[in-house]
């Protein structure tokens, strides 16, 4: 995907409407995505299915490492830890009994 190109990639609704065939070229010709406005603030953005399956992929790799170093920061046991904890656990529920 190429950068934006302010003076061509950000459209008005109207225009858009009005020219979206020719838009859609344009969007595949130049590999840059489009930015539609409404009220002159930006509303959408219209990119290719290629770069679009991209981003998204790389948004769930980032999202993937993050949950990654989160739990690396989560206290972690030894299989002793572990087993006495368990027995705790189990202890205390057969002595509420």
């Amino acid at each position: 995907m190429q950068p934006l190109d302010l003076t061509r990639d950000i459209v008005p609704i109207a225009r858009f409407k009005a020219q979206a065939s020719a838009l859609l070229r344009q969007l595949r010709k130049s590999d840059r995505p489009l930015v539609i406005t409404q009220s002159g603030k930006p509303s959408a953005v219209v990119m290719n299915p290629e770069d679009f399956e991209e981003l998204t992929e790389a948004a769930r790799v980032v999202g993937k490492v993050l949950r990654g170093l989160e739990s690396a920061r989560v206290k972690t046991w030894s299989p002793e830890e572990a087993r006495a904890s368990a027995k705790e656990k189990i202890r205390k529920k057969r002595d509420a009994r």
